[in-house]
């Protein structure tokens, strides 16, 4: 949980008072002449967000009026922790979904990355009863163990870093943890993972995490785990390469979402699915142009080593696949072409169910955690299938990318199993309640459609 959200009495803390921004002009009506002129002084308006700091005779903070919206957006909260003077504060409502929101958005505003540099300190938000509020305290939790492994640099959050985060969140669950490392990818029959992470000094590998009761439905969380991405022989430019940290988001997200669904015991059996792999330039690097036999047999030319990450997965989702689960999802920071058509903040789903994407973009506006649907055009596949190979893991045309990246994927998912991929962005460039670093973005959706559809 965040630090700045502490369990423990109300009775010290000030009070922040709640106004729907629809009532903001009759509640002002009947404020003294005092308050009335304090709002004028300060520009204390119905904008969403906006607050005003009330002191007492002794010149003392009394409390605090802050306007929110009908729909409770956790976003109406998350600049508080910033804005507010250092102290404790506690929210004077009875609305128990309005205190899940100023839960996570208190959570998700105050959040920074302090490993390496002390962040200056933000004002707390008290709760007296944390297990009313369990679920929001587990997004804020979820989102920032997303976050920090995002934000490592990749010399401390590399294949290996990420497996023992992994392994420390199986532990903490009694999850089952295992991997597949270096040479015995091969043979274990996981040529692509080890074909794109063998240049790198630390060894590619595949971690696994099983959780759950035998007799509950099976979800296989499948997450690209590239922990940093030189483009390959193919090497990005420096500009490009600068924040490729996050290249490991979808990892992230999955370890993510699946501490959710541990930590509120959905009824679910879990198994998470992690190719963990840097995509570095030595030597024995890929080329442009090799062809590679994947676990489900289809052959691949490598049309650009910059598009590692569907390599990577194909292996994965190919596995996922042998355990006949009721669903597979997979997270990844997939394509630039995502951004391109969406940009940062709203990432494209794909599913093969087409029920399915509805039902999605429904849960993700309930929780303000925006996905939006995309087809999975099948006239776009003549595009990745080359004259020499089954497949190649670039569209022969530079339009359409994250759609020709998901039918990539779509190859190696049975055709009988449920599957969803999100191309998340897994960074926020800045903005209320999303500092600027990794992020998760598709997960608080996906947990509330999960939970919808298993629970």
């Amino acid at each position: 949980m965040s630090k700045h959200i502490i369990q423990g009495s109300t009775q010290q803390a000030i009070a922040i008072i709640p106004i729907y921004n629809n009532d903001f002009e009759s509640w002002l009506q009947q404020q003294s002449q005092d308050i009335k002129n304090l709002a004028e002084v300060f520009h204390f308006t119905a904008e969403v967000g906006s607050h005003l700091c009330v002191l007492d005779n002794n010149r003392e903070l009394e409390k605090v009026y802050c306007v929110v919206s009908a729909n409770k957006n956790f976003h109406d909260f998350a600049s508080l922790p910033q804005q507010l003077p250092k102290a404790d504060y506690y929210l004077d409502a009875n609305d128990e979904e309005l205190h899940s929101a100023c839960i996570t958005g208190w959570g998700l505003g105050s959040y920074a990355f302090e490993r390496y540099k002390k962040q200056r300190d933000f004002a707390n938000l008290v709760i007296e009863d944390n297990n009313k509020f369990q679920k929001a305290i587990e997004l804020v939790a979820a989102t920032k163990l997303v976050r920090d492994l995002i934000n490592t640099p990749a010399d401390d959050m590399g294949p290996i870093e990420l497996s023992v985060a992994a392994e420390s969140i199986a532990e903490r669950h009694g999850a089952k943890f295992s991997q597949i490392v270096g040479d015995e990818l091969l043979a274990q029959n996981f040529p692509a993972v080890h074909l794109i992470g063998r240049a790198s000094f630390k060894a590619p590998r595949v971690l696994t995490l099983d959780w759950g009761k035998s007799n509950d439905p099976l979800i296989c969380l499948v997450g690209k785990g590239v922990c940093f991405d030189t483009g390959g022989n193919n090497v990005k430019p420096a500009g490009s390469m600068r924040n490729m940290k996050k290249d490991m988001g979808g990892a992230a997200h999955v370890l993510g979402l699946a501490q959710m669904i541990m930590q509120l015991n959905l009824p679910v059996r879990l198994k998470v699915i992690i190719s963990a792999v840097e995509n570095a330039i030595a030597g024995n690097a890929h080329r442009q142009g090799d062809i590679v036999t994947t676990r489900k047999g289809l052959t691949v030319e490598i049309g650009h080593t910059d598009a590692e990450g569907r390599m990577i997965l194909s292996d994965a989702l190919t596995y996922a696949c042998e355990f006949k689960p009721q669903l597979i999802i997979d997270f990844a920071t997939l394509t630039g072409a995502a951004r391109v058509a969406l940009g940062a903040d709203l990432p494209p789903v794909f599913s093969n169910e087409n029920d399915f994407n509805t039902e999605i973009m429904a849960c993700a506006s309930e929780v303000y955690d925006p996905l939006w649907s995309m087809p999975l055009y099948q006239p776009y596949k003549k595009q990745i299938v080359p004259d020499i190979a089954d497949l190649r893991n670039t569209g022969s045309v530079p339009m359409g990318g994250c759609i020709t990246a998901a039918l990539f994927l779509q190859e190696f998912v049975d055709k009988d199993i449920p599957w969803v991929h999100i191309d998340t962005f897994g960074w926020s460039n800045g903005r209320v309640g999303h500092p600027k670093g990794g992020d998760a973005l598709g997960m608080s959706a996906m947990f509330n459609w999960i939970s919808k559809r298993f629970g």
